[in-house]
């Protein structure tokens, strides 16, 4: 719950988006000015192609929250003329971001070739999807439909790009079967997993922020953040998982329903009983590690949550992100997945229907179906005859799967934008589990929250979301410094 999602955020003072993206953007272009006169240019080819990426990344962070922004291609002096003019329409700054990808692409070695860490030609493509991908939607469902399709052809080609180049897999190993997606989010080269598989064996993660326990901490507490503990859940977000029939839950035989605590995590797509927290299951932490990583005795001695009964929140609690091996508070030294496959894979879907409103079975094959059965082997896959034999839609299914796939990774809010679903998603009640008449009732007798009509806790009520919400205001010292600049519409 805050000020953004309930949409009673104002006009600020300052806002640190927007300063550090220009800081940002100011550096790549003195590293760009200064590679102009340098002698041998291939020696620098790299260097310049990743300047070219981030330049890129730092507008499309701009665009994301304010909509238009000023480009600027060079350094600037406070004389400059440059410094107080109108922002550039968006659709100029998403095409000069595809062109600064473009070029970088060119530039940047293949991902086999580059160092740890640094930003590859395949990085660049996907990257390229996923920008490609929101703007055209965006375009889209706000009725500019050429211009939108021309974006996801970009974005189904770059994604393809990516696929094509076979650099990347969905990382499931054997050894942690339907767990294997939990712990390739908490992979350490410590013993971090059952398997003992090392951050080497994650061929999922395409470019990311890494971490390490001496060299480079995280330095947040957070194991103790997101092992149920701050980060709430809501009823409409669990009630997305599928059953193991493929079916949502209102059409599938298997849905138990709610009458237990553990009863709707039954037949459900494994990635909720490893995303979520299950009731009645067994939680360890930084504090209260794994001993033998057999779920053994031995382990659940030294467990920090034994036979979890959710009494706090929304009664739905995450665990991922949380470490399960002995490590000291804020010092968890596994990666953040800037870009992984998995979304490029999404990515690739979703363009591919929205660009042609359709989307062949091969296709889904090749991309979400990687996603879908990574821990659900059984589960049937995505197929146009499934889908109109259970009487589903195939764009709800398409973003079914990116929102549960995604989860706590920082897509949502973005994708309600570009879809332009915000307007009737965000105003909904947050929910929580149903409480009347089920096993809550009794094991958390003293719930604060007040429930609805069907017994269920509601958590926050009387949200809303107008156009204006869409973007965000510009802040006021940058409307003082330039008074050129034009505040987005609905926030004078």
């Amino acid at each position: 719950r805050n000020r953004f999602s309930n949409g009673s955020n104002a006009v600020q003072e300052s806002d640190g988006n927007y300063g550090d993206a220009y800081a940002h953007i100011r550096r790549t272009n003195l590293l760009l000015k200064n590679a102009e006169d340098y002698s041998n240019q291939a020696d620098i080819a790299q260097f310049v192609g990743e300047a070219k990426f981030f330049r890129a990344y730092s507008y499309f962070e701009l665009v994301q929250l304010y909509g238009n922004a000023i480009i600027v291609t060079k350094p600037l002096n406070v004389t400059d003329p440059e410094l107080k003019v109108a922002q550039n329409d968006r659709s100029e700054v998403i095409d000069f971001i595809i062109k600064d990808l473009e070029d970088a692409a060119l530039l940047l070695p293949k991902y086999a070739e580059v160092e740890n860490g640094r930003i590859s030609q395949e990085g660049c493509w996907a990257f390229l999807s996923r920008v490609a991908l929101y703007e055209g939607t965006w375009q889209k469902f706000r009725d500019n439909v050429e211009r939108g399709k021309s974006l996801l052809d970009i974005a189904a080609k770059a994604a393809k790009e990516v696929i094509d180049s076979k650099q990347f897999s969905m990382f499931n190993p054997e050894a942690l079967g339907d767990s294997a997606q939990k712990y390739m989010f908490i992979l350490e080269d410590t013993k971090s997993n059952p398997a003992g598989l090392k951050k080497d064996a994650n061929k999922e993660y395409i470019f990311s922020r890494r971490y390490d326990e001496i060299l480079n901490p995280i330095g947040k507490n957070i194991t103790k953040g997101n092992l149920i503990n701050v980060v709430w859940i809501t009823r409409k977000f669990a009630n997305m998982y599928l059953c193991q029939d493929g079916l949502p839950i209102d059409k599938s035989p298997l849905f138990k329903g709610y009458d237990k605590m553990d009863s709707e995590f039954m037949n459900r797509d494994n990635r909720m009983r490893y995303t979520l927290a299950r009731p009645h299951d067994n939680f360890w932490s930084n504090n209260n590690p794994r001993v033998t990583w057999k779920s053994d005795a031995e382990d659940l001695k030294s467990a920090s949550i034994k036979n979890y009964i959710p009494d706090t929140g929304t009664g739905y609690h995450n665990q991922k992100w949380a470490s399960e091996r002995a490590v000291k508070d804020k010092f968890e030294g596994y990666d953040y997945p800037i870009i992984r496959y998995a979304e490029v894979l999404l990515n690739y879907a979703e363009a591919v229907f929205e660009r042609d409103g359709a989307i062949s079975d091969d296709d889904l094959n090749l991309s979400l179906n990687l996603v879908r059965c990574r821990v659900n082997t059984k589960m049937p896959k995505l197929t146009n005859s499934f889908v109109s034999e259970h009487g589903l839609d195939m764009r709800t299914e398409i973003r079914r799967e990116r929102t549960i796939e995604l989860y706590n990774e920082g897509f949502r809010l973005d994708d309600l934008k570009r879809w332009k679903t915000a307007e009737t998603e965000m105003p909904q009640d947050i929910l929580g589990v149903k409480w009347k008449g089920t096993e809550y009732e009794t094991t958390w007798s003293k719930c604060p929250h007040p429930r609805n009509d069907d017994g269920i806790l509601v958590l926050e009520t009387g949200r809303k979301w107008a156009e204006k919400n869409y973007l965000f205001p510009l802040p006021k010292d940058q409307l003082q410094l330039n008074p050129n600049l034009k505040q987005n519409p609905g926030w004078e």
